[in-house]
């Protein structure tokens, strides 16, 4: 990872695109082996059930317990995907403040799914970070560890810092952010940028956890996946002028 970081300047997209994904891939396969290391579960002897005799009616099957009721959408976590452990965040509200502190964050994997008009503040230090589905909402993130993906968003304000970015079918949304690699937008429109300027009592250290750079912050360096030339800027991101920055986020 911080071989990639350090070359970024040096690469083209497509190389950088490519060793995202081998980094992502790396991390994915090393969480799972974290999983398979894990104490197994301690052995049991069970009873055997015992066969009807012959001749006797069969006995009725139990019925099956009642599933679970389902959390609350937006004060709950996140379900993960494909059957997966439940993910930290909020899924499915409309016009709430939210909000998750440095203990409910610290290295966890984030999801936002479905929010709208919502302001959500994350002041800690996670894992990765994923905004998918939201529209017209306020994401305040504390500094991430690896990467933060925006996906299928609309009229959002999201300030994020993290070590890769990648935004995909998203449109008319305003990003401040620090990214030690290069930010990459697809199939996207109306993106514009600005440097990570909130702030909040300890993010110095969740900075310090996250083993981010605050020194290194190529904000501004974006590789739009859709435009490929090379001689005229790509019309689907731009960069917020500084006039217009938001200075104070309270």
């Amino acid at each position: 990872r911080k071989l990639l970081t350090g070359s970024v300047r040096f690469l083209a997209p497509y190389e950088v695109r490519q060793g995202q994904e081998t980094v992502a891939r790396l991390q994915g396969d090393l969480a799972a082996r974290r999983q398979q290391l894990q104490p197994k579960k301690k052995f049991a002897f069970r009873a055997l059930k015992k066969e009807a005799a012959p001749g006797s009616a069969p006995r009725p099957a139990e019925p099956a317990p009642p599933d679970p009721a389902a959390p609350d959408p937006g004060t709950g976590l996140a379900e993960g995907e494909s059957g997966g452990p439940p993910l930290c965040g909020f899924s499915g509200a409309q016009d709430a403040e939210l909000e998750l502190g440095p203990a409910e964050l610290l290295q966890r994997d984030v999801l936002l799914s479905e929010l709208r008009g919502c302001r959500v503040r994350l002041r800690g230090n996670p894992n990765t970070l994923r905004v998918r589905d939201c529209s017209g909402c306020t994401v305040l993130c504390g500094p991430v560890s690896t990467s933060v993906l925006v996906d299928g968003c609309s009229d959002c304000l999201l300030a994020l810092a993290c070590q890769q970015l990648r935004t995909h079918r998203t449109r008319d949304c305003r990003v401040y952010v620090q990214v030690t690699s290069r930010a990459v937008i697809e199939a996207c429109s109306e993106v514009s940028f600005a440097p990570y300027s909130w702030s909040y009592p300890g993010i110095e250290r969740d900075f310090e956890s996250s083993g981010l750079d605050r020194n290194s912050n190529n904000w501004n360096l974006v590789d739009d996946f859709d435009w490929l030339a090379t001689d005229r800027p790509s019309p689907n991101w731009s960069l917020i002028p500084e006039q217009e920055r938001i200075a104070c986020w309270d």
